[in-house]
């Protein structure tokens, strides 16, 4: 598909979804797109397709926002990959330039060359506890997505933080971070769960008692593709662990401590007798960001139970 048939397209979806067409239409012409189109990053923006087709993601038509998400994923890729080719076909091309004009004086010039050693790795010798990508001088630019750059920029310095190893191991476990997670909510950068994910995992690396977390996942011991579906409790420390499951403890204790006089609601009902007489307290017996947990008597038959 040409730039005018992307043009004809673009133009006949943009059509349907202004007159409120069946969705049916819609629906065809998207995955007609997304089917035969392989636009360039030049086409997009002279016909605008990209940001039509973006807008479509918001729609109230599940199924419309569904094959429009679809069609940007597929359409980044391809620029992406677009990107990374003309960078690949530079570098081969000042390759081949600087072969071209090397001097042929010599018989040492006409001999084939051995690539050069890789140098060592540059120590980190600043502050650990301020570290961050910017004090470190390292380029994010690692894909052609604004969004999943700045990410890697928050996975490095959760990462780095207090850390002393080299940024080009940092930047490397970064990367790999941030590409798992990516994957892990389907290559949608625009996601707000792979958002959250992302800062959940960097509030957690920057996290002054998770010092063990940050050196599993430095080390490779907490494979990337392992922390990225790490659940809020897996990523705590032990020791926090250790003290929400004691703060529970002591706040059951306190919940249970009989009162002088109890309050009897009529609105919660035994699941025993049926009675509408049961007696309640409230506590806080988990994390402070958790619900309080209502502790019940039945006044009638003394059934007890409890409930968040």
């Amino acid at each position: 598909m040409d730039q005018r048939e992307l043009e004809a397209h673009v133009k006949a979806l943009t059509k349907s979804v202004a007159a409120n067409e069946p969705p049916e239409n819609a629906i065809r012409l998207l995955e007609l797109l997304k089917k035969d189109a392989k636009p360039t990053e030049e086409m997009l923006r002279a016909t605008k397709a990209g940001v039509f087709v973006g807008k479509l993601r918001a729609n109230p038509n599940n199924d419309i926002k569904r094959a429009a998400t679809e069609l940007v994923i597929k359409w980044k890729k391809l620029v992406e990959q677009e990107k990374h080719s003309k960078l690949h076909k530079s570098k081969m091309a000042a390759a081949a330039a600087a072969t071209a004009t090397a001097s042929p004086s010599s018989a040492a010039a006409s001999s084939p060359v051995p690539a050069a050693a890789p140098g060592p790795k540059k120590a980190f010798t600043g502050d650990p506890e301020n570290r961050k990508h910017k004090t470190d001088g390292v380029d994010l630019t690692r894909t052609a997505s604004e969004t999943r750059n700045r990410c890697i920029g928050l996975m490095y310095d959760g990462i780095a933080y207090r850390s002393t190893d080299s940024p080009t191991d940092v930047l490397a476990r970064a990367v790999s971070v941030e590409h798992a997670v990516f994957v892990h909510f389907k290559q949608d950068d625009e996601s707000a769960d792979y958002k959250k994910k992302i800062r959940s995992l960097y509030m957690n690396l920057k996290n002054k008692s998770n010092n063990e977390l940050r050196r599993r996942v430095m080390s490779g011991d907490i494979s990337p593709t392992k922390f990225a579906t790490m659940t809020d409790d897996e990523l705590k420390s032990e020791d926090q662990r250790k003290k929400d499951s004691e703060l529970e403890k002591e706040n059951m204790k306190k919940a249970q401590v009989p009162m002088a006089e109890k309050s009897i609601s009529d609105s919660l009902e035994c699941s025993r007798c049926k009675m509408k007489k049961v007696s309640y307290t409230q506590a806080q017996t988990r994390s402070a960001d958790e619900p309080m947990t209502t502790f019940c008597e039945c006044m009638n038959c003394g059934n007890r139970w409890k409930f968040s």
